[in-house]
């Protein structure tokens, strides 16, 4: 085994830093949901602003994890 394959990683910069922008959604759609001022969180932003960003959050994960630099 050489020295390059020792080092390489699963992923290149580009998808991490793209995870950790996921991440940043992620937790930006849980404290929207958080927001919710009606009993049980069932107002707008707890039923449907904060899930629909939570779920782009998702969505920008997976991106990452198949993102390839061409």
């Amino acid at each position: 085994m050489n020295k390059q394959e020792k080092t390489s990683l699963a992923f290149q910069r580009e998808n991490y830093w793209i995870m950790i922008g996921g991440i940043v959604v992620l937790l930006l759609g849980l404290w929207i949901m958080t927001l919710d001022k009606e009993p049980f969180g069932f107002g707008f932003l707890g039923l449907t602003l904060g899930p629909v960003i939570v779920f782009v959050g998702f969505v920008i994960q997976i991106f990452a994890i198949f993102y390839k630099k061409k």
